[in-house]
């Protein structure tokens, strides 16, 4: 059992400061071994008509998870199965049409090892992300990326952390070749994040938000003011829209223009809302991104926006109050 130690304070910094540049270094090297074949590795994982199985076994298993998740983000479909857990039946997810990317530092991995001739039997194509090139798993493997760093950070040279950095970035540099050659876009990334922030700014529209039918605030031009301040309190906008018989938008009374009015001493019972509203308000489409109205609204420095068709008739409203409940802002 060990015993507490008095703090160090320089000997701390010093430490964190020796591991981040020994670890920096380490991916710095990687660069140098980006070659054929890792081009090779990249056809095999875009050509597959299958899916990615990412296989790794203790800290290599935790780094997979990450690329596999990274590679299924970025328009790759990739999975991890333990290493452990396939040899007691998870072997049943791979298909004969996937590709394996296999992680192990080492290179003999027990775990992995035993899965070589499973896996070679099936047929498909093996990528070894290892330190060791003379390994087992290195010398049946159809690619290997070299990921072999020169220390560990760990101080006793034990506890694998420039090694599982290396291979991390290995495994980033992968999925990130393979975005491009896909032509993966904001847009892709968006549908595979739809509850993320990019997400919601480039998949919610003006109709998943605005407020329709009776949530509207709306009065008639012949409606005094008084009135559309009624409608503006119920409907909780910030303004109401003032519309025609044929329910065409002609104008907007919001509550910028009733602190307008009301220093101008006028009488709410006898004016009329068409006398005192802002005409040829912007509206928006139901068919615009959220995100490009909050730009416009932004612009403008307007709180609440009608939305209208294309024949400029009335169909919703929105404020920046949506928005915001909506994860665009």
């Amino acid at each position: 059992m060990t015993t507490m130690k008095t703090l160090d304070k320089q000997k701390i910094i010093q430490l964190a400061q020796a591991v981040i540049k020994e670890e920096a270094h380490a991916v710095l090297d990687l660069s140098s071994r980006i070659d054929e074949d890792f081009v090779t590795a990249c056809e095999y994982l875009l050509t597959t008509s299958g899916r990615i199985v990412v296989l790794g076994i203790g800290k290599s298993g935790h780094i997979g998870r990450k690329i596999a998740a990274t590679l299924a983000s970025t328009g790759s479909p990739a999975f991890f199965i333990s290493a452990a857990e396939a040899a007691h039946g998870d072997m049943g997810m791979i298909d004969k049409q996937d590709v394996a990317i296999l992680l192990s530092n080492s290179g003999q991995s027990d775990e992995l090892v035993s899965l070589l001739p499973p896996l070679k039997r099936l047929g498909i194509r093996l990528i070894a992300l290892t330190g060791n090139k003379q390994s087992s798993l290195a010398t049946n493997a159809d690619i290997t990326l070299d990921v072999s760093v020169t220390n560990e950070a760990c101080p006793l040279g034990l506890a694998p952390t420039t090694s599982t950095t290396a291979m991390l970035a290995m495994g980033d540099a992968l999925a990130i070749a393979l975005l491009d050659a896909r032509g993966f876009n904001e847009s892709d990334f968006a549908r595979s994040h739809p509850a993320g922030r990019l997400g919601k700014r480039l998949l919610v529209k003006v109709a998943d938000i605005m407020h329709q039918g009776e949530e509207i605030p709306q009065v008639a031009e012949n409606m005094s003011l008084k009135q559309g301040l009624l409608e503006m309190t119920s409907k909780g906008l910030g303004m109401t829209v003032v519309i025609d018989a044929s329910h065409q938008i002609l104008g907007i009374f919001t509550d910028g223009d009733l602190r307008r009015v009301l220093d101008e001493d006028i009488d709410l019972h006898k004016t009329m809302i068409k006398d005192v509203m802002t005409h040829d308000c912007h509206t928006a489409s139901e068919e615009q991104l959220a995100a490009e109205i909050l730009e416009v609204m932004q612009t403008l420095r307007i709180n609440s926006i009608p939305v209208a068709d294309k024949d400029n008739k009335l169909i919703g409203a929105l404020n920046m109050h949506d928005l915001l409940n909506a994860g665009v802002i």
